[in-house]
């Protein structure tokens, strides 16, 4: 095996070995660890005295700003972190870890620009790791009670839509709406991309005699649909997001006049939280936050990327008790 080869390996060993918080290692260790990888480009020395601050708690030049840099030079513009790996618990024992794996392979050996090739290989590995980290978090909610239930929801969809996942949180949202009003009934619960078809389901939500269509984009063989379950004697519910409702409205019509209920997402989750919070706002907290704790369950017992799942905001919580 190359001598690069070594190094590779053992620093992979050293990135698997690193506990996780929430399936990924501490933030502040990557970060750490990139800048550390960045200064020893200039000043290839393994010892961990050298990289760390007066105390040896703390990475030297570890702040957001070097991290963001170093991110941004591999095409990775997302916001990581704020204060890089300066404050990290552990993390100089991390760190420390990472160096010993480095000087296994030896890599003094190497002339300098093979060594530093090297060496942003290595810290192309993390910048791809913490590309996964972003791809997998989940979305962050931000309560402000003084906004309607209705704009709540309105800005946890537009939040949604600005990282593509729109479509899943929307339809895992009513599902978790429809099992919050009716506890008593069965309300079904499938992956995303698990096409109907492939469930012989009428749609994404069948209760009573109604089967609910959840969509971001209607198309042509969605309307075909509806009025198939028109022709099975089912009520049919198209729930869009709001900004598309008069769209889909006249679309609607011209298919199957008067038989199509069109709502928005927005108003067909918000005016039951409303209402089941007999429009107290000190209850309102309460079922959005219940809302969240089902909707969070569902996704978690289907889908293997939580992603999807949303952060309940502090200030929610502690407005709920």
């Amino acid at each position: 095996m190359t001598v690069e080869g070594k190094a590779s390996t053992a620093f992979k060993r050293w990135y698997e070995s690193l506990p996780l918080y929430s399936g990924f290692p501490a933030k502040g260790t990557v970060a750490g660890a990139l800048v550390v990888l960045e200064r020893l480009k200039s000043d290839f020395d393994l010892d961990i005295n050298t990289h760390t601050a007066k105390g040896g708690s703390q990475v030297r030049g570890a702040g957001g700003s070097a991290v963001r840099r170093i991110l941004e030079s591999f095409g990775e513009s997302r916001r990581f972190v704020s204060e890089g790996g300066r404050t990290n618990r552990g993390l100089r024992g991390g760190i420390n870890e990472m160096l010993d794996a480095i000087k296994s392979a030896k890599l003094e050996r190497l002339p300098a620009k093979r060594r530093n090739d090297l060496l942003k290989s290595l810290q192309g590995f993390l910048v791809d790791r913490v590309g996964e980290f972003h791809s997998q978090r989940r979305l962050e909610m931000l309560y402000e009670p003084a906004k309607s239930t209705w704009q709540a929801i309105n800005d946890l969809l537009r939040k949604a839509a600005a990282v593509g996942k729109n479509g899943p949180i929307a339809q895992y949202l009513v599902g978790a709406k429809l099992q919050l009003r009716f506890p008593d009934f069965q309300i079904s619960n499938e992956s995303y991309s698990t096409a109907d078809i492939q469930l012989g389901r009428q749609g994404d939500f069948y209760v009573g005699d109604t089967v609910f269509h959840i969509t971001v984009a209607p198309t042509l063989a969605l309307y075909d649909k509806c009025k198939t379950n028109l022709e099975q004697g089912l009520k049919v519910y198209l729930l869009v997001p709001h900004s598309l409702t008069g769209w889909t409205k006249e679309n609607a019509e011209l298919q199957a006049a008067g038989k199509i209920s069109v709502e928005s997402i927005e108003s067909f989750v918000s005016q039951n939280i409303d209402e089941l919070s007999k429009f107290s706002r000190s209850e309102v907290a309460k079922q959005i936050l219940e809302l969240l704790h089902i909707y969070n369950k569902r996704v978690d017992a289907v889908e293997a990327n939580k992603s999807m799942m949303i952060d309940i905001p502090v200030n929610l919580q502690k407005l709920s008790k």
